[in-house]
């Protein structure tokens, strides 16, 4: 399995990135699909989660701000993050919970990390 995580970078405050999460060996069908993120010297958080049939779950930090979306076609999900804060920055990673191709038992997949910086 394999989850790719791109988009991350350094913008002001206020502004907008967007992530991507393109994957590959998981049934993105039946997929809950998510991102977490780590702040140094913090433990990962919940950031945003959405599953099969798109229900939504945000964090209380970022209710109203971002958007989670997921495209079956591209086998893809994203994140939408506008009105940033210096408190976003941390590494995002993609996540899912679901099933590898061929196989029946669901356990959770990391990507490797996108680097978001919010500059104040």
């Amino acid at each position: 399995v394999q989850l790719q995580a791109s988009g991350g970078g350094l913008v002001q405050a206020g502004g907008s990135l967007r992530l991507s999460c393109a994957t590959a060996g998981i049934t993105f069908s039946d997929a809950t699909m998510g991102w977490y993120r780590q702040a140094p010297g913090k433990e990962r958080e919940l950031v945003a989660t959405i599953t099969s049939d798109s229900r939504e779950v945000y964090s209380d930090s970022v209710k109203g701000r971002f958007t989670i979306s997921r495209d079956s076609a591209k086998r893809t999900v994203n994140l939408q993050m506008n009105s940033l804060k210096p408190d976003d920055t941390a590494v995002y990673y993609c996540y899912a919970h679901g099933r590898r191709w061929g196989r029946t038992y669901v356990t959770d997949y990391w990507g490797q990390g996108t680097q978001v910086t919010v500059s104040s």
